[in-house]
């Protein structure tokens, strides 16, 4: 089978030809006008590389950030929202907390849809879904008629308390289906049936906002394709990990928010299992973002929310919340085309806005002024302005010199190494703060773990990073610049139901338990038969747990025997064994409740061959050298160029060095020294160790 694997991010699109265990691979700018047209692209060079044709495509699994980008940039679909009168400024008013307490000027995100688009209908449901006041039909009949009066393109139901009780949207939805025909109508009880109203509402209405745009983009990419010849299935990466059909992102359109992150820790996650490594970071550096999550024991850490657009520098709160399965992962404003800045106290900001593939960073010729990461990196001599992307695109180091001493090096009274360096250790320290941070969150200690670095700017800074973070190794994978997009093609298809059920273990039941557990079993099951209609699917387990009176609930996973078993004394082991891990102890005498169930249904993971141990010699010569920044003396060194491809499994080399390839460059400071392991991964370590 030659399957292909597409992920398209904010400066360059990524695709990747899997054929015969060999794998190909391209990167070229992204197209924002049309982002089909990047894939065409990537698609027929490797296919060129491959000797095939598209034809012979059997495959392909693709993650946009399409869908991320129309919300940050408010781009979707006119939309209404349809709520329970009284509760028209939910999304306004949001939980009422400050995300930076002593801020006087603090200004809180403008909700997705103004006011004059926000609709109530007399209706009310308890928590418990029990009918309060029944829903006016006659009432919504009207105002459907107002709606299609507005002309709107997509419309977002969400009421009270509709996970217990989803009758009065299902009612909604039927009388808008007859009175707009052909408009998309999104419900809050099916994008995400979990208690919390803000952040259900301001969910459902992203999907809302989205699905007709991702429709249609889907749409023009099928077909677009088909033109190609590569007339295959074409499949969805999800935020949680796994593999969707084209019909089901279309539906749920919210959830390939951060499809493409997902993709990468997908890939560290198979690293891990092949290498045996129980503890990774994993840090995933591209054009635009910097992403970081924990993956322990091969699996990366899950959540079931997370925030897109932050608006205060990336501060938790500021942005707005999905309410969606999500691979748990920290993402900040520091890619390679991140834009640096002098704030008004004279320091060096870099992020969150960035340069993306248009115009692009300076040195890319193509009109930029400001400086980014990337034209730091090239004055450090990080890169090889004649051989970047292959010799595909050459930079220009006299615009990222005049860009730099511009808006840097000129009002800070430094010169421009200087002013590329402080660059450099600004981003790099804030990936590193984002990190201890996402550590302690989450009870651990990152000393103990290993970095699996990847995207195309990873590999320039993640021998620096590790330093910063006292981490002993690093991994940089063969195929590091596309880590996301081979990311896809291990991903398995998957598809995650929630449900917002609550009940204290004090009154556990048995026989509701199961029934919950069964219907959401299927389905999640039944989104994964869209897939795959023979493959075996397994099951995974989760409840939301806390103690009574706590804001906030934890993971806690069960085997499928404990879900269906329903003891409670097993839910109360296991969420306290789970609680200990975080918080190093329990709260004697409390009541303990459940708020949301959780099944996760997938086919099989691949099979991970475990990697040889290898034998060290040393490396052959290097090729060249290149003067390169050590930041550790202030000064630049002069460093060995070796070309990967010609590292065997075994070579070692000491640093300071540089190991290159078409779509990225490995940094080896002095501190550290590389081995290639016997899967082509370039392993740091710390001289010495």
């Amino acid at each position: 089978m030659a399957r292909l694997g597409v992920d398209i991010g904010g400066t360059f699109t990524d695709v990747v030809l899997e054929l015969a265990g060999s794998l190909h691979s391209a990167k070229v700018l992204t197209t924002y006008h049309a982002p089909e047209d990047a894939i065409v692209e990537g698609l027929h060079k490797v296919c060129a590389q491959a000797a095939i044709s598209p034809q012979e495509i059997s495959q392909i699994i693709h993650g946009t950030t399409l869908a991320t980008n129309a919300l940050i940039e408010r781009r979707g679909a006119k939309t209404a929202l349809i709520t329970t009168e009284g509760f028209r400024d939910v999304i306004e008013m949001r939980t009422e907390s400050r995300f930076e307490q002593y801020d006087l000027n603090l200004t809180l995100p403008a909700p997705l849809l103004p006011r004059n688009r926000r609709y109530t209908v007399l209706e009310r449901m308890d928590a418990r879904g029990e009918v309060l006041i029944p829903l006016d039909i006659d009432e919504v009949g009207e105002l459907a008629a107002d709606l299609a009066t507005a002309g709107y393109e997509s419309v977002a139901v969400g009421l009270l308390h509709s996970y217990a009780n989803p009758s009065h949207e299902r009612q909604i939805r039927d009388i808008l289906t007859k009175a707009l025909p052909g408009v998309p109508i999104s419900l809050s009880c099916e994008v995400s049936p979990q208690m919390r109203e803000y952040e259900r509402f301001n969910t459902t209405i992203a999907n809302a906002y989205i699905k007709p745009l991702m429709a249609r983009y889907l749409d023009r990419l099928a077909a677009r394709l088909a033109a190609e010849g590569a007339d295959c299935p074409i499949f969805l990466m999800h935020s949680g990990g796994g593999i969707i059909s084209l019909e089901s992102a279309a539906t749920f359109p919210v959830r390939l928010v951060e499809s493409g992150p997902a993709g990468g820790a997908v890939f560290a996650a198979e690293l891990a299992a092949r290498h045996g490594l129980n503890k990774v970071l994993s840090f995933d550096m591209g054009g635009t973002t910097a992403k970081i999550c924990l993956i322990r024991d091969h699996t990366p850490k899950t959540a079931r929310a997370f925030e897109v657009a932050r608006s205060y520098r990336f501060k938790k709160g500021s942005g707005m919340p999905i309410s969606i399965p999500v691979i748990d992962m920290v993402e900040i404003g520091a890619g390679g085309g991140s834009l640096a800045r002098v704030d008004g106290m004279g320091q060096i900001r870099v992020g969150p806005e960035s340069a993306g593939s248009e115009p692009g960073p300076a040195c890319y010729g193509r009109g930029g002024l400001r400086p980014s990461v990337t034209d730091a990196d090239l004055m450090l001599g990080k890169l090889d302005p004649l051989h970047f992307a292959g010799g595909t695109m050459p930079l220009s180091p006299e615009a990222a010199t005049l860009a730099l001493q511009t808006c840097l090096g000129t009002p800070l009274g430094m010169g421009v190494t200087e002013a590329a360096w402080g660059l450099a250790e600004v981003v790099d320290e804030n990936m590193a703060n984002a990190a201890r941070i996402h550590a302690v969150e989450n009870g651990e200690d990152l000393a103990e773990y290993t970095m699996i670095a990847f995207g195309g700017a990873a590999p320039l800074h993640a021998a620096g990073l590790c330093e910063k973070l006292g981490i002993e190794r690093c991994l940089i994978p063969k195929g590091a610049g596309v880590g996301s997009a081979i990311g896809f093609l291990h991903a398995p298809f998957s598809f995650e139901a929630n449900r917002s059920v609550f009940m204290r273990l004090a009154a556990f039941d048995p026989v509701a338990v199961r029934g919950i557990f069964g219907e959401l079993q299927q389905e999640a099951t039944r989104f994964v038969r869209f897939c795959d209609a023979t493959a075996e699917i397994l099951a995974e387990f989760k409840v939301y747990m806390r103690y009574s009176g706590q804001g906030w609930e934890i993971p806690v996973t069960l085997t499928e025997a404990q879900a269906l078993d329903a003891d409670p004394l097993v839910y109360l082991a296991c969420f306290e064994q789970t609680y200990t891990n975080l918080f190093a102890r329990t709260v004697a005498g409390m009541e303990v409740e459940i708020t949301v169930w959780s099944v996760n249904a997938h086919t099989p993971r691949t099979e991970t061959q475990t990697a040889a141990p290898v034998t060290a010699h040393p490396a052959p010569r290097a090729t060249a050298q290149r003067q390169v920044f050590d930041a550790a003396s202030g000064a630049f060194a002069r460093s060995d160029i070796h070309e990967r491809a010609a590292l065997a499994a075994g070579h070692e080399l000491s640093g300071p060095a540089l190991i290159t390839e078409a779509e990225t460059t490995i940094i080896v400071p002095a501190s550290r020294r590389a081995i290639v392991l016997s899967d082509g991964s370039v392993a740091l370590h710390k001289k010495g160790e």
